[in-house]
This record gives C-alpha cells, structure tokens and sequence, in this order.
C-alpha cells in the first residue's frame, strides 16, 4: 500500500509539474484537445503510429529553385516524423502516455534560451540523418537540452538542415491552401549556406565564394562556430521547429490523413529556375525574416510562403525596371508610405586584376521602421543593413550613431544654398562619406568601409571590398513595403489627397477675366507675334 502510495503521489506530482509548465506557454488546452484525438480510448495512451502520422508530409509534387539539389532530402525527409517522436516524445512500447505527451511538447515548444533551442533543433537533425543512414560527424555528451555538442558540419549538412527548417515553415504557413499544400517549393539558400561557411572557417581558407558549388564544399565547419553563427544571423531558425509542432498538434486530424509510414510521403524531386525575376527571392526573403523578432518577420514571410499560392506580391512598392529610374519616379511611388521598407540594390563591379573585363554582381539592402522622407539630414531610430549575395549577412544597428536614412530629392523652400546637399538616398556614414550611397538617377552606387560609419555594425557588405570606396552600376533597385494594409490604405489616402491638390491647381477660373483683351493669353500672344511694339497704356 505503501509504495502504492508513493509511486500515485510521484505520479501526479509529476504530472502536475509538466502540465504546469505547459500552460505557461498557452499550450495546456491545445493539447489535451490533440492528446484525446491522438490517444486509444481503451489504453488512454497515443499509438507510436499516430503519432508518427502526426508530423509526416505527404507533398505530391517537390520543386527546387537552386541549381543542385542533394539527392539525399527525400530519404532524409522520410524519416523526419519518427526523429521528431523518439526525441522529444521518447515512447515507450505501448505508447505515448498523457505525461510524456506534455513533457515532449516542452521539450520542443517550451521556453528556453536561444543555444538550448538550437541545441534540440541539431539533436532532432542528428537522429533524422541517422535513421535514413546519412553520415555525419556530430556527438552529443548526453541527453541534457543543454548538453555539450562535439564535432562538424559539411556546407551540405547546413544545406539540409535549412532545407528542414524551411519546409516545415512552409507546411505550417500553407496548410490552409491546398494548392501550395500539395506542392513542396525549395527555395535557392546558397548565399545563407555561404554566410555559414565564410563566418565558421579561417580567412586564409582560400575560399572563392563568387564561383564554387557549395554542395561540393568539403570545408568543416566546427559545431561551435555554427551555433554562434546561428544566433547572430539565423537567431528565428529553432521557430520553424517549434511552430511546426504546435500548428500539426492543433490542427491534426487521424481521418483526413493521407501519409503512409511504410512508403515514400514525397513525390519526385525536380528542378526549375526560380518563376519570379524579383531581387527578393524566396530564399532571400527568408534569411531576411529569420534575423527579425517582430511584426516585420510576418510581412516578410508573405513574399515567402504565399498562401494563396499564385506567387502575387502586393508588397513590391517600386521596381527601377518597371517604373523607371531616377528619384522622381522612386519618389512618386513611396511617397507617403510611412510604414516599414526594405530596399534592395543590384549592382555590378569590375574586377581590378583582371583589367576590368570581368563584372562581379551582388546585391545589398537596407531595413528601415518607416518610410522615406525628403529632406537634407539624416533620419531614423533603427534599422538593418543586408549583404544579401552572393554572401548573406546582417549588420544591425550599433546605438552609438543615428543616421540611418538619407533620403534629399531637391532644394525645399531654397532658391539658393551656399554648400549643396548631395542629392540621392543613403545608409550609414556622415554626409558626404555615407556607407551606401544612391545616385539621384539610380545609376551608380557607392558602397564605402565600416570605419565611416558608427550608425551600422562592422562587416564587408559585398566578399572582397576593401578599404577603398568602391563605385557600381546598378542593374536594379526594388523597395517592398511590410506595414500590412493599414499602411498601404494610408498611403492611398495621402495620393488621392495630392492628386486633389494637383488638380485644384491647375484650374483656371475664367470668370476672373472680362473679356479677350484683358486675358493673359491674349497679351502673351501680342507679346510672341511682336514683341517690339510699343504697348499703349490707359491713365
């Protein structure tokens, strides 16, 4: 009776606890609701195979932006759903019992530190690799969440392991489409895999990132250093496990489950080149979001993971190839846009060894909290600059210095002034040492080194950059705008506003003038025909 006793009481102190912490998170309702779809009524524990089912995908077709592929995905993601059981879950042979199921999901879900989340996120990679018999050079010291993690990762392991997180976002933001939910879009994640790369190994590596298969990279990559790597330039990427968890717990439903765990659940894989001619890929657009905490993130993940599915960017606010180039036609279409903007230039460089006859394209950008202004000193309260290819990386803002944005259209109000402001768009530095700068017909940019600038962290913003100014040409300029509807309506108030203005201005009232002799047009047309003759004048 005794040990009876004890072993109830230490069971329900138990249960106690997990369920306790779960409901700090919101959780505790959710999944008692899942817990009684998943479970059997007669053992009141989840099946291994429901559970299994659980988080398997079964995508029909599966289509790759980027120009290699590893073969091993489909294999690896055939084994995922089981990985994500045994490591979280950790069944037993009849099952998954109630307490097991809530400390499973705090395993996965809970609140932790940042290098506790992506030490469970390598551990869930570690044991899919295992099942589906992939190599790999990692060792866990124990089953600790924050266990020490020993070894490396080849650029395919990075590869793979963001492949993972990116199809389990887009399983969660496309489920309630069925066209993207049977189709399984791989994104090109080269320049994220490079950033890895470039920031895990040794300078002198001898590493050319402008022409190399980064699937072919035979470089190590010490666990240690991608960790850091993680948290200052991917510190969302252990949500796209967490999120996945929580959205197929919530909305799973046995019946309507089509997965079969004894066969492939992916179709074959196919290659094609990226459907959109935008700068702001999928794959960019996600690397993006995956450095940001904040409202910005969900307005990036749109031009991600479309949910309608038809590749439509409601975003996009400006593009130099479509509406022009040069500040006027940008301005005419930012104008009054006051919410947070994301700007990308294209450009191209020569390359002094080699006479300038070989052009290096790249691509940088700049995140600020609110729109454009016209004026001739610098503005802002923070933002982002983007080396975003061939090599992603992300300087965020420094808090020592406050010129973020510069953005001079013309002279306001002044006929004439003694120092002329330059005139363009820029990021960082000081006047006239600006660390982007944008010429006035968005032809040229200057991209200068970090020292000139204290607003923005240190970092080259193309690989190779040097000391010296460096002047490109660009090849495009895109601005998306990511402050949802509300700041789109605004900005539709403020120009039908102008229009008005415009139109109010340009009326001539007739009424004003007695008649033909006396009209402005009639001494204009005297003035041209002859303008000589002498005008006579009634006293």
């Amino acid at each position: 009776m005794g040990a009876s006793s004890s072993t109830s009481q230490k069971v329900s102190t138990e249960q106690r606890e997990v369920e306790t912490l779960a409901a700090s998170t919101g959780a505790l309702p959710m999944l008692q609701q899942a817990f009684s779809r998943l479970a059997d009524p007669q053992s009141n524990v989840v099946p291994l195979k429901s559970l299994q089912q659980c988080f398997c995908f079964a995508y029909e077709n599966l289509i790759s932006e980027a120009p290699k592929m590893p073969d091993t995905f489909l294999v690896f993601l055939d084994n995922l759903s089981s990985s994500i059981v045994e490591v979280f879950f950790m069944p037993q042979k009849g099952g998954v019992s109630w307490v097991e199921f809530v400390r499973g999901y705090i395993k996965c879900c809970g609140r932790m530190s940042a290098s506790m989340s992506l030490n469970a996120l390598l551990k869930m990679y570690a044991a899919t690799v295992t099942k589906a018999g992939l190599p790999l050079k990692l060792d866990f010291e124990s089953d600790e969440a924050d266990c020490k993690i020993n070894g490396s990762l080849l650029a395919s392991d990075v590869h793979m392991l963001l492949w993972m997180c990116w199809t389990m976002s887009w399983d969660v933001r496309t489920s309630r489409s069925s066209k993207a939910k049977a189709n399984l879009c791989l994104p090109d994640i080269s320049h994220l895999v490079l950033s890895a790369v470039t920031s895990c190994t040794e300078v002198g590596s001898g590493l050319n990132v402008w022409y190399c298969d980064v699937l072919g990279l035979e470089v190590q990559l010490p666990v240690g250093k991608f960790l850091t790597w993680a948290i200052k330039t991917a510190q969302c990427l252990p949500d796209c496990l967490t999120q996945f968890v929580h959205a197929r717990l919530q909305n799973f439903r046995a019946a309507e489950n089509e997965c079969a765990s004894s066969s492939s659940s992916v179709g074959e894989l196919s290659s094609t080149k990226t459907c959109n001619s935008f700068l702001l890929t999928r794959g960019r657009a996600w690397a993006i979001s995956l450095t940001l905490r904040s409202t910005i993130s969900e307005e990036i993940s749109q031009v991600c993971f479309p949910s309608t599915g038809d590749g439509t960017h409601d975003n996009l606010l400006y593009q130099s190839s479509l509406h022009g180039r040069g500040l006027n036609r940008f301005w005419s279409n930012i104008e009054g846009y006051k919410g947070p903007l994301l700007m990308l230039i294209s450009a191209s460089s020569g390359d002094a060894n080699e006479s300038g006859t070989n052009l290096r394209k790249w691509i940088v950008g700049a995140l600020m909290q609110s729109g454009f202004q016209n004026g001739d000193l610098f503005y802002g309260s923070s933002g982002c600059l983007y080396a975003i290819s061939p090599v992603f990386h992300v300087l965020s803002s420094t808090g020592k210095d406050k010129n973020f944005v510069y953005s001079h259209l013309h002279a306001t109000g002044k006929i004439y002034e003694p120092k002329r402001k330059p005139v363009g768009i820029a990021f960082g530095g000081t006047m006239g040492n600006e660390r982007i700068f944008v010429d006035e017909d968005f032809s040229r940019v200057t991209i200068r080194h970090h020292a000139i600038d204290k607003t923005y962290q240190p970092g080259s913003l193309f690989p190779d950059q040097g000391f010296l100014p460096v002047e490109a040409l660009i090849s495009e300029v895109e601005v998306w705008g990511f402050g949802g509807k509300g700041a789109k309506d605004v900005q539709h108030s403020y120009k039908k506003r102008e229009e008005l203005f415009t139109e109010q201005r340009r009326r001539v009232d007739l009424k004003t003038f007695a008649s033909w002799e006396d009209s402005p047009e009639k001494m204009m047309m005297d003035m041209i025909s002859d303008p000589n003759a002498v005008q006579r004048e009634d006293r």
